[in-house]
């Protein structure tokens, strides 16, 4: 399998070089990058035979079979519908759109073209939610709660690496993503009801800098999520279950009780790496011509619940 990462040098594009270098009979053939100097240099660091600042140069390779997108939040959608047209298997990363149109279109091309599209919801893939869902299936466990913070200090546009962003991020339409598809796909439900409340917008970036939401699936599990770029201390996304048989603390691939004894995870997946095992999951589904946990028609319905909690806003 030949890998094309596009948006290669920034803080989840190098996560994905380092997770694809750990699956045996794959290679990345090609990266993108928007400054070609930075792309250039890291091609060569990492061997990686050709170098490009567009995407569309990329997709007319022979050597590459499919893409993972690692790149602004703002062009997600028209490039993976580009990698699709392509003839590309497509691995979006969070969030495949950043509107509920945009991501109704993905699935639109996906259907009319048939190529493999995937939204990059790692946390369906981290260890510690792996091993809460296993449970859950197995009627071990049945979810009351969700209590979830999600927490950085970016009061300026900055990146996971502490360098200046070429784009603004966003905590609905990236951060709670991850928490609102996570809560869906763990009860098994869609939110029958949603809102949310949002702090005053940042004078410079236009954003909210804090945010609440909640929600509540028709069989009475509810979820509250905390959200910040005001945060100064501990920074990540931490979530509480609270089970009717247990309580479990997830911080990314570690899980602990409600009472900080760590659980082991070793036995639930051949890493303990949740943007290896995404990557893994792409690759095979290609190989094995099937869906993939996480196309972009699953992750839609969390998409039609941000949307309506944006609405909520209002």
């Amino acid at each position: 399998m030949r890998i094309c990462v596009a948006g290669a040098y920034g803080a989840f594009g190098i996560k994905h070089l380092d997770a694809l270098a750990a699956i045996d009979e794959v290679t990345v053939t090609s990266v993108m990058g928007p400054t070609k100097a930075k792309i250039e240099a890291l091609a060569a660091e990492r061997g990686i035979p050709h170098a490009a600042t567009t995407l569309d140069e990329c997709l007319a390779r022979d050597d590459v079979d499919a893409v993972i997108l690692a790149t602004p939040t703002q062009v997600h959608a028209e490039q993976a519908i580009a990698c699709m047209k392509a003839g590309k298997p497509v691995l979006i990363e969070i969030p495949m759109a950043d509107s509920l149109e945009d991501s109704k279109e993905i699935c639109r091309v996906q259907k009319e073209t048939g190529v493999l599209a995937m939204a990059g919801q790692v946390r369906r893939f981290n260890p510690s939610h792996q091993w809460i869902h296993n449970k859950v299936a197995a009627g071990e466990l049945k979810i009351q709660q969700m209590d979830v913070q999600t927490y950085f200090f970016r009061r300026s546009n900055m990146n996971a690496k502490g360098e200046p962003r070429s784009w603004t991020d966003h905590l609905l339409w990236h951060h709670a993503c991850h928490t609102v598809d996570l809560f869906q796909y763990q009860t098994g439900e869609t939110a029958s009801q949603a809102f949310g409340l949002e702090g005053p917008h940042h004078p410079e970036l236009g954003i909210a800098m804090d945010m609440a939401i909640g929600m509540k699936t028709p069989s009475g599990a509810i979820c509250t999520l905390s959200l910040s770029f005001n945060n100064d201390g501990p920074l990540g996304t931490f979530f509480r279950y609270i089970c009717d048989n247990g309580t479990y603390i997830a911080r990314y691939d570690d899980l602990y009780d409600g009472n900080e004894n760590p659980i082991d995870l070793s036995d639930v997946a051949v890493s303990n790496n949740g943007i290896e095992l995404i990557d893994r999951e792409f690759i095979a589904a290609i190989k094995e011509g099937r869906e993939p946990n996480g196309t972009v028609h699953d992750v839609l319905d969390a998409m039609r619940t941000l949307d309506r909690i944006e609405q909520s806003f209002a």
